[in-house]
């Protein structure tokens, strides 16, 4: 979907919750630590939770603009093994689709379609054109989610998460995939009065460098304000990168929401920002 016909189509969405609020999102009858998210297992989509027997279909587009990103001209075929800085612009569109198998298991699904320019660095004597840029099938991949122990009144929830992504585009060094990679995380989340907490950690896997790496972590707070809307807060990292995101979800209905997601780098290896909008479509399906 174009990015103008996106965001004609979720404002449409967005007045029809003005005047058709949802009913509740969250389920009244559950325990008060569950009021912000309900009783759904965690996904990969901040502040997202799918339940059994539930289809969680989101088609979203995000955009990346950054004006430091390091990279080495050998990595995208051009010879020269050194760092250099340079201005980054790419816009995504990707599918999630998210199924809870049972109470503790889900499966997702996510794919995209991107287009990506580096703009070569001043600095850089490699014979790379002034502008790399690449399209094409982004990143495919499929996450296991698991629920290792229910929350209650005196123990937060834990959970668990192992995550595969194929190689893609392997011709194609700026915005390919060249490898399998996996990653493993674990975490926690407790609710309280005030908000929702989680944190996790994660290991990384490639197959092409075949070593593994510290992967991702980050802490996340999630806030229920209203019947139609949730606010999202989290600091999240990979190494040397690190990030600010905020998100405000808006319900307009029991089974559809809004999302429109920013993110912020904290440091100089991070994105400078990546906003990203999305709808998200909750499905029964038994």
């Amino acid at each position: 979907m174009k990015q103008h016909a996106f965001f004609r189509l979720g404002l449409m969405l967005f007045s029809i919750g003005l005047f058709n609020p949802p009913d509740g999102f969250a389920q009244d009858e559950l325990p008060a630590y569950l009021k912000d998210r309900g009783d759904g297992i965690r996904t990969s989509i901040f502040g997202t939770y799918v339940r059994r027997g539930e289809l969680l279909v989101s088609p979203f587009f995000e955009y990346y603009r950054n004006n430091d990103m390091e990279y080495k001209p050998a990595e995208l075929g051009f010879g020269l093994d050194q760092d250099f800085r340079g201005r980054y612009r790419a816009s995504e569109g990707l599918a999630f689709v998210s199924y809870g198998v049972t109470d503790w298991l889900a499966i997702e699904l996510e794919v995209a379609v991107i287009r990506g320019s580096l703009y070569k660095s001043p600095n850089d004597p490699s014979a790379m054109p002034a502008k790399l840029t690449e399209s094409g099938l982004g990143d495919r991949q499929i996450q296991f989610d698991m629920r290792v122990l229910k929350e209650n009144g005196r123990r937060p929830e834990v959970f668990s998460y192992f995550e595969v992504v194929f190689p893609s585009n392997r011709r194609k060094l700026l915005i390919g995939t060249s490898d399998y990679e996996y990653k493993l995380g674990t975490g926690l989340i407790r609710g309280f009065n005030w908000g929702t907490l989680t944190a996790r950690v994660a290991l990384d896997y490639s197959k092409a460098e075949s070593k593994i790496d510290p992967g991702e972590w980050a802490v996340e707070y999630l806030k229920r304000v209203s019947s139609a809307c949730r606010v999202y807060l989290g600091v999240e990292g990979t190494q040397d990168e690190i990030e600010l995101i905020t998100e405000a979800q808006w319900h307009v209905s029991d089974n559809i929401f809004i999302r429109l997601n920013n993110a912020f780098g904290l440091t100089s290896k991070a994105t400078d920002w990546a906003p990203d909008v999305g709808i998200m479509f909750a499905l029964p399906v038994r």
